[in-house]
């Protein structure tokens, strides 16, 4: 298996593990990781996911050396297209470039090393951002930072990641995957009834009139109401924050 599973307190830790080609992904790897995800949400074990590589080096992308992908409906790289209802966050080190960098994107938070570098490297090669990094990237950093990289496919170095907003968190060299497991248990401590509705109703209304956001809003608040309630009981009787 090259992509590997692990459950770590409540985080499900999925590791990219071809550390000899920088975790490139060819077919075998795309597909392990989409049962990999598939794995993680049908986990109820697992609260968070966390994306991560092997070797010091999160994802160089696509394997051009092989050059095996195809079209799946989950994505060329084997998930980019599937939709999980539980948060996830990517722990980045070294590289994440190219399609490496479309799943990070891919994820809800990034986590990086003070020595991980992005970029959108598949421009010097003529390959197409197919994995959701044209419309997720300007998403993340705006219309003209992404269309920066894209165009350029620059280094862009985890200083400027996080002054830009592409990473969350800006951690020393080789913590990454511990402080993504901590920001994990963080997320995992709340009620996950309202963890995974509002995280619904953000990824629903990307995009929509603001009456249709506040719409699916309403909706997916009804669905926690009940938790809301029990909390606010919960806070009446003098339980602490």
């Amino acid at each position: 298996m090259s992509a590997h599973y692990e459950l770590i307190g409540n985080a499900a830790v999925i590791t990219i593990a071809r550390p000899e080609v920088k975790n490139a992904i060819d077919r075998a790897t795309a597909e392990d990781l989409a049962a990999a995800w598939r794995r993680f949400e049908a986990d109820e074990a697992a609260r968070v996911g966390i994306l991560t590589g092997a070797g010091g080096t999160f994802c160089a992308g696509a394997d051009l050396k092989v050059m095996d992908l195809w079209d799946d409906p989950a994505g060329f790289l084997g998930f980019t297209r599937l939709q999980v209802s539980k948060p996830t966050i990517a722990a980045v080190a070294g590289h994440c470039v190219a399609g490496g960098l479309e799943l990070a994107l891919w994820c809800d938070l990034r986590v990086a090393g003070e020595d991980a570098v992005f970029g959108c490297f598949e421009r010097r090669w003529g390959v197409p951002l197919v994995d959701g990094g044209t419309q997720r990237l300007p998403l993340i950093v705006g219309l003209s930072r992404a269309l920066d990289m894209i165009l350029t496919g620059r280094p862009v170095d985890a200083a400027e990641a996080h002054r830009i907003g592409l990473v969350d968190r800006l951690v020393p060299p080789d913590t990454e995957l511990a402080a993504a497991l901590d920001l994990a248990e963080v997320i995992a401590a709340f009620p996950q009834v309202t963890v995974r509705s509002d995280r619904g109703a953000v990824y629903e209304g990307i995009g929509l009139p603001m009456s249709d956001r506040l719409t699916r809003e309403r909706r997916h608040g009804r669905v926690a109401l009940m938790t809301g309630v029990q909390g606010a009981a919960r806070f009446a009787a003098g339980e602490a924050g």
